[in-house]
């Protein structure tokens, strides 16, 4: 599977996976503002509630396959190191708790209240691994 990575980023695949993880990142700041319309929180002249929610559930699905992708990037070409052990936990917990808010709105199990502190969750552990990553990779 290294091999496999190594060809698809043609050797780059720091940069290849700090750009995945920033353009994730960025979209997850704008999911904050959609779903903030959402749910009224916010008031756009220019957008009504249920587009914003359209949106909020498309893009979502983006970032999932996007950060699905640099997590299997990550482990698979890196692997679990010791000196990057806040950046291994941070996105392992990423992707389970992302997993869990996509089965909640997929098929709720009467657990929908829980989504706006699922979608923080899933906010704040993003952050903290590109922080812990691309973040020092660019600094």
């Amino acid at each position: 599977m290294e091999d496999a990575v190594e060809t698809l980023t043609r050797g780059n695949v720091a940069e290849v996976k700090v750009v995945l993880a920033s353009v994730a990142l960025a979209l997850a700041v704008y999911q904050l503002v959609m779903i903030a319309v959402g749910y009224g929180k916010l008031r756009v002249p220019f957008l009504a509630t249920p587009p914003a929610f359209q949106a909020h559930r498309a893009v979502g699905d983006m970032i999932a396959l996007l950060l699905l992708c640099t997590g299997v990037m990550c482990v698979s070409y890196y692997g679990f190191e010791d000196d990057k052990l806040v950046h291994a936990v941070a996105g392992s917990a990423l992707l389970g708790v992302l997993a869990l808010k996509i089965s909640v709105v997929r098929r709720d199990f009467g657990l929908g209240r829980f989504l706006p502190v699922l979608g923080i969750t899933v906010f704040t552990l993003l952050a903290v691994t590109w922080a812990t990553s691309a973040g020092a990779f660019l600094a």
